[in-house]
């Protein structure tokens, strides 16, 4: 069949075409496959084509029928249907009908449905296959409310789980891919997060790439991969690998066309560009509006409230007056107390029926009478008093507090324990039976316990046996709680009191009769104690209000330890002779329909229930046709105050109302732990109109505003009164925050009751029982309201027409954001609404805020069913968002969906909150699919910088420096003044100095090199060193033909044979360039490097050993390189004995020495020239600096190849004439000791290493430290131990180095750093004389501003930084202004630039760009320099500060201080940062991050964390990480990737390779853990 063209698709009926653009929606939004699609759509465009020869009629036809009627709500294929017929009919949807509300359903789907019109695409999480496979799903056991029935689940399952990795691997990339295409216009770098300016969007990806090298004057890429290797935790040996085609020097424009087809090779269609080529289009929506952002203060930012919306509405009613309840009827035979009630049945009635409970069938299995529960309770009091201790030394007396533990199944024992306990006069505290040591939110039980005294806990004997025990038989000690004695209650135990014993029954008075747990939304427990007279008063109060008379029937379901279960089926129970059949939660599990057979066979007056009752009997009620519900006169729903309760109750009715059920028996009421029954519906007249329901506007509610809901019926919620105040009680609503003032009547706030029927006190607790229980409410002008106090019943809510009470929420539920009000519970059901059967389980849902950045943000964990796959699971997701956003318009900062059965529960099932928030912010929550949204929801960001003008000339002329006290420089000490002995003048050059010392002192030993086991495996003397050298030097001459000038590769492991080849180099006048060798595990990733730098340095020759000439011309090599090419390789092992005919001797001192070659952290690979007068003023300023002489040893654990590293390796020696041990530092991969060993062994006093060996020897040695003690290790030897660096001192590290060996004998003042870069290899360098390093701490903000303020230590946000060493002697620094060059105070930040003989003459590069060496190495300052200094530009930002030390000079000393790479630092809503701040706080937020980085990708921050823990903590991660980001440098993270240990690179300096990592990330070649794409 021919496509219609477009033409004639316009033409299709109205109906067909929204079909074809929900089905266009349906692939887009991948809920179908392609394949699906396009059958569909077929199906949908079969009637419309021209009828072809042989087509079927029939199936044409049947095409037709299938259409859904065009007036059918356009609802998104998942949502299969929105009736609840179809539902209930489905087996998978077993009991979770609980919270939905039809009202709410069809909102959320209609809000999707207009969601839907503004196409959106949300990158999905990328996520690596093998993480988080559930064990097979049948495995799984469903949480407790869970529902899906198992039958057709287990073959739906294996199904679903082959399918899911085909098609994830394939529909995700579909739908993906359709969106980006689909997606009206691509950005550039514009989005959300720039800077506001737009910058006009481009049309293709390509553009996208081609504009993301960030352009500054950048150098080189040290593109470090790493091999990967076998041990995953190791961190595989540092490679430098070749940049990907870039070299110094290339004209700006020369490589752009190259690139316009990736970004920086990496091909466009990558999945991860697509991704985040996504992640840009939907930060590009509009945000909501946005909130007043803060003002900016030049130096700090402000963070303030965000002011109100002026639009908002307000309340504007009158002040509402207190509402009483009817006076509470004085009955003539009331008891004085409510024991003696029990007294009174107990004698007179003994043979009636009090309790009966059910066995787990749901069968009667005992009943207790009321004699039965009069004479065991007298028994335990007895025995309670009297036979606990000794006559003298009772255990309990009147007024002490006793633990109950029973069991939920139960009620008998728990119910004459309690009355026991009030006959006795001790006060009992019903807690939950504790499951094993460490329960959740057990360990605030333990504190209740401990705060009201507890030594003594009374439990049944089978409950005994299964309380957990240790080895020795004894119960554990639980987390937290006091130390218990455990007294078992059953008849058998106890002793019968004498005759003469009475227990003594006063009239109800203060004191208390029991105390009732309850936990707050922080998770701590508190004990509300309700006085004897409080107990009495309340049972009356609900006698009256439900009319309870003498032998009714009434079945609890509710829990009978606590609220209303305890209130009505134990207490008023008693007081009215009633006959409670208690069903327990266990038989509710098995047989949800118990609690309406039992109502049916017991023809009881009266139920209570929760809305799960309701739900459980709708789902199993077609098991059962014979019940009848007409004996009820009241079904008392005390969830009434629930949002979701009202769809409840109407269901309910609905299918119940043919079995007899009346209208108005459903009587929904209101409690709370403080304040006990607030309101109750009276039971109705029959035929009497039910009461009406109040619409309210969800946008009204979250400003506290009562607004009957009439423009947008989706953001509406319908709730149902719940009755009237309670007999002899009185209501105000107060403002839920600040002073307890009235609210006006259209206003919501806290119900607030006084009565004598409520909480007296948190047992303990004084300071918050007087803000709970002794509120005085006030009226606007202040005057108190009443003369009694008022209980805060922890309720919203307010009071509607005829005083009925009506509650839209809980206080602990209240999520306050951006100053609007939103009620957990309505979250829940929203999320609830859109259709999630498939995805996760109804009931297990978590809401909470968590406060993050100076605002409380919303954060929802839902727990999925083991059978969803990722599809559905972001689909339901992203459609979650939506409606939240839509219909309560607020964002979710996080969604988060855990495997079935993991959130923490309460005993009875449900999710303990505060222990899942808990686990949240420790990153303990294990989630296996999350969703962040810091973007939208995050609206109260600083605003971004505009940069200030810089200090202009004039200025400084005036004199007034902007800020600072003085210009910003600094210099060692000067050359001129330092006597030198006659060796400078007489030798100029490095060759003639070590041919005078092979003739002065022949047999001096220079070099020793030792191996892994600490011996000597070769050693050099002066004489030895010179004679090596001229044989190669002979060599090149006759072998490589070579020309003086020619450039020469050295290729050698880290040794000798390397310093004699670099002299036989300098003998016949070529010019050496050491090179690192080749890996050969990993030569494909080490030799493209080494080939890079034999081009780029235009190499006329190789030196190398012959293991290394093979390795060279191997095949493997051949694979990664074109060996063929190589310029002559001549190995230097067996060299003849052949003298050199005469020395060359450079003309110039300007003539090149040598070229130092080395790959930057951002990748680019830069070669410098250093010409024969800088080598030899470096080896001066060094040997001046550390006072280096012939007679001194020095040990070396360093890198040999480039910068200092190979300074100290190669040249001091020959020119200061001390012994350089030599430690290759991949020796100490196999000996850890060896450094220090050696250190200690040869007495050295000055060492010199890399951070990389700092950190094994830190990371390896750190709990060794008293066996190197016993080998007789000794560090107090050691005057200077110097890192030898290109970046900011990592003070953490030094500092731990010199705590850790301390021990044995290392001074903390011998650690110190050096500082060098490409420009100049040596600027800074400790020394052994002048002051000690120092440290200061500086303001992280102002930092981000380019500014320096010092700080205390301590200070929130406050960073250490330490002096990078003393600044050698010759050598000038200056604080510059990178933008304008001009010269800045000392207290900002700006670029060092450096004056000194030993600079590099320039870079080494292919196209000899002249404008780029001017404005590196000769560069001056734009104004302010009398002199005209030709300065080089370090590439790096620090500043100088002015110390109180004396420096040699005896002036005070000036300290440099380094903080980070100009070329490395992110700029992000006009703020400088350095990706080493971020990547500390993110290394600081969870214990199994081992590494991480930074970069930025078209203004997203990307954060790569290494994750060194188990895989399920991968996804824990990414809201920690995003947390800190936000709270410590407000920036929002665009993406996380978590990947193994080890991916991310690391150069041989210890330097992360972040370029590298960026441009493997666009590529697609990390296999990470798992990629969020915050939205």
């Amino acid at each position: 069949m021919a496509e219609p063209a477009a033409a004639s698709v316009s033409s299709l009926p109205r109906e067909v075409r929204e079909q074809l653009a929900e089905l266009e929606l349906e692939l887009s939004e991948g809920d179908i496959t392609q394949k699906g699609y396009e059958k569909k759509r077929a199906k949908l465009l079969a009637p419309y084509l021209p009828q072809t020869q042989g087509a079927d009629p029939a199936s044409q036809k049947e095409s037709r029928t299938q259409m859904p009627a065009p007036s059918a709500a356009p609802s998104s294929a998942s949502s299969a249907s929105s009736s609840s017929k179809f539902h209930r009919a489905r087996s998978g949807g077993a009991r979770d009908e609980r919270y939905r509300s039809d009202i709410h359903t069809e909102a959320v789907q209609a809000a999707l449905a207009k969601h839907k019109e503004q196409k959106m695409a949300l990158p999905m999480p990328t996520k690596r296959r093998s993480t988080f496979v559930q064990s097979p799903a049948d495995a799984c056991t469903p949480p407790d409310t869970s529902s899906a029935s198992e039958d057709e689940g287990s073959l739906r399952r294996q199904a679903a789980l082959s399918a899911a990795l085909h098609q994830s691997l394939q529909n995700a990339e579909s739908w993906i891919n359709r969106s980006v295409q689909g997606s009206s216009t691509s950005s550039s770098a514009s989005s959300t997060l720039s800077h506001g300016e737009g910058k006009g969007t481009s049309g293709s990806l390509a553009d996208v790439f081609a504009n993301t090298r960030i352009e500054n004057f950048s150098v080189p890429p040290d593109v470090t991969a790493t091999t990967s290797s076998s041990s995953s935790s190791a961190r595989p040996a540092a490679v430098d690998l070749p940049p990907s085609g870039i070299v110094k020097g290339m004209h700006k424009g020369s490589n752009r066309s190259s690139l316009m087809d990736t970004a920086d090779g990496v091909p466009v269609s990558s999945r991860v560009s697509t991704k985040i080529q996504q992640l840009l289009n939907t930060l590009k929506r509009p945000k909501r509006p946005p909130l007043k952002e803060f003002f900016v203060d030049d130096f700090e930012e402000i963070v303030e409230v965000p002011q109100p919306d002026p639009n908002q509405p307000k309340p504007e009613g009158r002040q509402m007056t207190p509402v009483k309840g009817e006076p509470l009827g004085v009955v003539c035979n009331w008891p004085p107390a409510l024991e003696a009630a029990l007294q009174r049945w107990g004698t007179t009635q003994a043979k009636c029926p009090c309790l009966t409970a059910l066995d787990v069938t749901g069968k009667p299995v005992y009943t207790l009478t009321y004699g039965k529960l009069w004479s065991r309770s007298l028994k335990l009091a007895y025995t309670l008093l009297n036979k606990l201790g000794t006559k003298n030394e009772p255990v309990l007396r009147p007024g002490d507090r006793v633990a109950l533990v029973y069991p939920n199944n139960d009620p008998v024992m728990f119910m004459v324990a309690f009355y026991g306990c009030l006959l006795a006069e001790v006060i009992p505290v019903p807690i939950e039976v504790p499951l094993t040591r460490k329960d959740a939110g057990g360990q605030q039980i333990g504190f209740l316990l401990g705060s009201c005294g507890i030594a003594l806990a009374l439990t049944t004997e089978v409950c005994l046996k299964g309380l957990p025990k240790t080895q020795n038989g004894e119960i554990v000690q639980f987390k937290g709680w006091p130390r218990l004695k455990w007294v078992v209650t059953d008849s058998k135990y106890l002793s019968k009191s004498p005759k003469d014993w009475q227990p003594n029954i006063s009239a109800a008075g203060p004191e208390p009769a029991y105390i009732e747990y309850k936990t707050s939304k922080e998770g701590s427990v508190m004990g509300v104690t309700v006085s004897r007279m409080a107990m009495l008063a309340h049972c009356q109060a609900l006698s009256q209000a439900c009319n309870y008379s003498e032998g009714e029937t009434i079945v609890n379901v509710l829990d009978f330890k606590k609220d209303a279960g305890l209130w009505h089926g134990i207490l008023t129970n008693v007081m009215n002779k009633l006959h409670t059949i208690s069903v327990p939660y266990s038989v509710m599990k098995t047989c949800p329909l118990s609690w309406v057979q039992r109502v049916h066979a017991h023809k009881a007056k009266v139920a209570l229930v929760k809305c799960r009752d309701l739900h459980w009997a709708m789902m199993a009620h077609r098991d059962q046709r014979d019940v009848s519900l007409s004996s009820l006169r009241m079904l008392v729903v005390t969830d009434g105050a629930n949002p979701w309760s009202v769809s409840s109750c109407d269901a309910f009715l609905s299918l119940f109302q043919s079995h007899g059920l009346k209208p108005e028996a459903i009587c929904p009421c209101a409690t709370s732990p403080e304040a006990m029954t607030i309101a109750i519906r009276r039971p109705g007249v029959p035929g009497a109109p039910l009461p009406g329901r109040a619409i309210l506007s969800m946008q009204g509610l979250s400003f506290g505003v009562i607004r009957v809901n009439n423009e947008d019926k989706n953001s509406a919620l319908t709730v149902q009164d719940v009755g009237h105040v309670m007999p002899g009680g009185m209501m105000c609503i107060v403002k839920p925050d600040g002073a307890p003032q009235l609210c006006k009547t259209d206003e919501i706030g806290e119900i607030c009751v006084s009565s004598r029927a409520g909480g007296m006190m948190y047992y303990g607790l004084a300071g918050v029982t007087k803000n709970t229980f002794e509120v005085i409410p006030v009226t606007a002008a202040g005057s108190p309201v009443a003369e009694v106090p008022f209980v805060r019943s922890g309720l919203l809510g307010f009071v509607g027409p005829g005083s009925l009470v009506f509650v839209v929420g809980k206080m602990d539920g209240l999520l306050t954001v951006s100053g609007r009000r939103h009620n957990a519970d309505d979250i829940v059901a929203t999320g609830l609404a859109v259709e999630s059967i498939k995805t996760v389980y109804r009931g297990r849902i978590a809401v909470f805020s968590v406060s993050v950045f100076y605002d409380e943000r919303i954060v929802v964990v839902a727990e999925q069913r083991p059978d969803a796959s990722e599809e559905d699971s972001f689909q339901w997701m992203s459609r979650v968002l939506q409606a939240i956003d839509s219909i309560h318009q607020v964002g979710v900062y996080c969604l988060a969906l855990v495997p079935a059965n993991t959130l923490p529960k309460t005993p009875l099932g449900g999710i303990h909150i505060s222990q899942t928030k808990q686990h949240f912010l420790e990153g303990s929550l294990h989630p296996c699919n999350i969703l962040m949204c810091p973007h939208t929801c995050v609206t109260n960001l600083p605003k971004p910088r505009q940069k200030q003008p810089g200090v202009g000339p004039a200025s400084v002329m005036v004199g007034n420096l902007v800020a600072g006290k003085r210009i910003a420089q600094a210099s060692g000490r000067d050359l001129g003044q330092l006597e030198d002995n006659d060796l400078v003048k007489k030798h100029q050059f490095l060759t003639e100095v070590l041919q005078w010392r092979a003739q002065a002192t022949p047999d001096h030993p220079l070099f020793l090199l030792l191996n892994a086991k600490g011996t000597t495996v070769c050693t050099a003397t002066c004489l030895q060193l010179h004679k090596k050298a001229e044989r190669i030097a002979s060599v090149l001459c006759d072998k490589g033909h070579l020309n003086a000038g020619d450039n020469v590769v050295l290729l050698y492991p880290p040794g000798i044979e390397l310093i004699t080849a670099f002299y036989g180099c300098l003998y016949a006048g070529c010019v050496p360039v050491t090179v690192r060798p080749p890996h050969a595990q990993s030569l494909s990733a080490t030799l493209p490097t080494v080939r890079m730098i034999v081009e780029v340095s235009k190499a006329a020759c190789i030196l190398t050993t012959q293991t290394l000439m093979r390795l060279l011309k191997s095949r493997e090599a051949a694979a990664a390189v074109d060996v063929k090419t190589w310029p002559t390789i001549i190995d230097t092992d067996d060299l003849p004995r052949k003298r050199l005919a005469q020395l060359y001797k450079p003309p110039t001192p300007e003539m090149l020495a040598y070229l130092d070659f080395s790959v930057s952290t951002t990748g680019m690979l830069t070669g410098v020239k250093m010409s024969h007068a800088a080598v030899s003023g470096l080896c001066r300023a060094i040997k001046l600096q550390c006072e280096l002489y012939s007679s001194r040893q020095i040990a070396i654990c360093l890198d040999p190849y480039c910068g200092l590293g190979f300074v100290l390796w190669c040249l001091c020696s020959v020119y200061s004439g001390h012994q350089s041990i030599l430690i290759p530092p991949m020796e100490l991969e196999s000996n850890l000791f060896l450094w220090l060993s050696t250190v200690s062994q040869y007495k050295i006093r000055d060492t010199f290493c890399s951070y990389s060996v700092m950190e094994l020897c830190t990371k390896g040695l750190g709990n060794q430290v008293e066996m190197l003690k016993a080998r007789g290790i000794n560090l107090s030897c050691v005057r200077t131990c110097v890192v030898v660096a290109e970046e900011r001192p990592r003070v953490s590290l030094t500092h731990s180095f010199s705590k850790l060996f301390k021990d044995l004998g290392l001074s903390p003042r011998a650690v110190s750093t050096t500082f060098g870069s490409r420009v100049n290899v040596a600027i800074c360098l400790q020394g052994t004389s002048g002051p000690d390093p120092t440290t200061v701490y500086v303001d992280l903000k102002s930092l981000r501003h380019d500014r320096v303020r010092l700080v205390e230590r301590g200070a929130p946000q406050s960073l250490l930084l330490s002096e990078s060493g003393k600044i050698l002697p010759g050598v000038k620094v200056v604080i510059v202004n990178p933008e304008t060059k001009g010269p800045l105070g000392d207290s900002h930040l700006g670029e060092i630039w450096v004056n000194s003989p030993h600079t590099a003459s320039g870079y080494y590069t292919i196209y000899d760009s002249e404008s780029l060496q001017a404005d590196h190495f000769n560069t001056r300052l734009s104004f302010g320099d009398a002199a005209q200094t030709l300065w080089a530009r370090t590439g790096y930002l620090g500043f100088v500060r002015r110390t109180e030390l004396t420096a040699a000079s005896g002036e005070r000393h000036d300290a440099l201080y380094v903080v980070g790479a100009l070329d490395e630092t992110l700029e992000l809503r006009g703020l400088r940062y350095h990706p080493i701040d971020i990547e500390t706080s993110v290394s600081r937020t969870h214990r199994s991050i081992a590494e991480c980085a930074v970069f930025t990708w078209t203004n997203l921050l990307v954060v790569v964390v290494e994750l060194c823990g188990c895989e399920q903590e991968a996804l824990d991660l990414v809201p920690l990480v995003t947390n800190v980001v936000l709270e410590e440098h407000y920036l929002i993270v665009g993406v996380v990737v978590v990947v193994d240990p080890g991916v991310i690179p690391i150069n041989s300096r210890g330097e992360k390779q972040r370029m590298h990592l960026r441009d493997s990330f666009l590529a697609d070649q990390l296999d990470p853990i798992y990629v969020a794409y915050n939205m």
